[in-house]
């Protein structure tokens, strides 16, 4: 048993830079997709809930497509389905646009909520003091909808991380896809999709951690929605 963990340990570290190879890949995904999807789901929220009826109902499509399909599938669209109407793009800006573009569509419905939680006092406060509708939304409604929406996005951010493993199948080099190469060249698969597994749980237990502590630094004592 011991020469077997001995095993396993020397090929775990053998292995290792080429998998954190693939994970620096990994996080710049997630980063970028996370960073394309709320700003995205910003504004599909904004014009889900105070947009006139043709914005209101794109953003209600949007975020019903995305929602409602899966992300291997838009995936797929963009990476084998666009070059047949001339656009080719390569498997990590396809994997970055799709995840970005998905994430949009689940960050608007959490910013949805957190806006529709605070009560609209607060708006009718911010007119009377002169802002515009426009002023009002951007100034005194979204920062707290944002502190509001903190844990919602954190759950986010660590899905769209794991989600990220889906784009080896497009033959984006993130870890997923070192791992499988790694894997049909040793033959030895459960060592290396347990290391994977392992790389996994530490990042988003760090994840985790930073977030959790962001959630306490942005909570303010006493403030609650009506």
């Amino acid at each position: 048993m011991g020469g077997i963990n001995l095993s396993f340990f020397s090929f775990a570290w053998d292995i290792l830079p080429s998998l954190l190879d693939g994970l620096r890949v990994t996080l710049v995904l997630t980063a970028v997709g996370i960073v394309i999807g709320t700003i995205l789901g910003t504004f599909l929220a904004l014009g889900k809930i105070y947009g006139n009826k043709p914005l209101s109902w794109f953003c209600r499509s949007y975020i019903e497509i995305f929602r409602g399909t899966p992300l291997l599938v838009q995936l797929f669209i963009l990476y084998y389905g666009l070059p047949a109407w001339g656009l080719r793009l390569s498997p990590q800006m396809a994997a970055i646009i799709g995840l970005g573009l998905n994430s949009g569509a689940y960050s608007a419905e959490y910013l949805r909520g957190a806006i529709q939680s605070i009560g609209t006092g607060q708006m009718t406060a911010a007119r009377s003091m002169g802002l515009t509708k426009s002023k009002s939304i951007f100034y005194v409604i979204l920062p707290q909808a944002f502190r509001l929406v903190i844990p919602s996005w954190s759950n986010e951010l660590i899905y769209l991380l794991k989600y990220t493993s889906l784009a080896y199948i497009i033959n984006a080099p993130e870890l997923m896809g070192h791992a499988k190469i790694i894997g049909a060249e040793t033959f030895r698969y459960f060592e290396v999709f347990a290391v994977v597994a392992i790389i996994y749980l530490i990042v988003v237990v760090c994840l985790t951690g930073i977030l959790d502590y962001l959630e306490k630094l942005m909570k303010i004592p006493g403030f609650e929605t009506h």
